[in-house]
């Protein structure tokens, strides 16, 4: 699968799209494909702060729990409610399903991460 370009991405295999303010962070393919079928997503709630590099919830799989650590410093403005009823949206569409999206705090955290490129050479060499 090809990584959308105007993203960034994360050595714990995040992504995030920033349009103004906003982040949407979800979790790479790459990362949904080693989980397997996921079935319980574990969010903050809205108003909440999040530290980049720092753990923010977790997503439940039939093989493993994974904890999701956020991209970037900010407070969550929305949380995907729909993962609570359907997970499974993060395999079938990875890099279309968001699980939280964050006010930047410091948008200087946003040009450090991977780019597309960068992203896919990192898990190239990982596997």
């Amino acid at each position: 699968m090809a990584y959308p370009t105007n993203y960034r991405y994360t050595r714990e295999h995040e992504w995030i799209s920033v349009e103004g303010k906003i982040g949407t962070i979800g979790i790479t393919d790459y990362a949904q494909n080693s989980l397997g079928d996921i079935v319980y997503v574990d969010a903050p709630k809205v108003g909440d702060a999040v530290t980049a590099n720092a753990t923010f919830g977790s997503v439940e799989s039939v093989k493993a729990v994974s904890d999701l650590f956020s991209p970037v410093t900010g407070t969550v403005t929305e949380v995907n409610e729909a993962l609570k009823t359907e997970p499974d949206k993060i395999n079938s569409a990875p890099h279309e399903t968001w699980i939280i999206k964050v006010e930047l705090a410091n948008a200087a955290e946003y040009d450090s991460l991977l780019d597309a490129a960068a992203y896919e050479k990192f898990i190239t060499e990982e596997q």
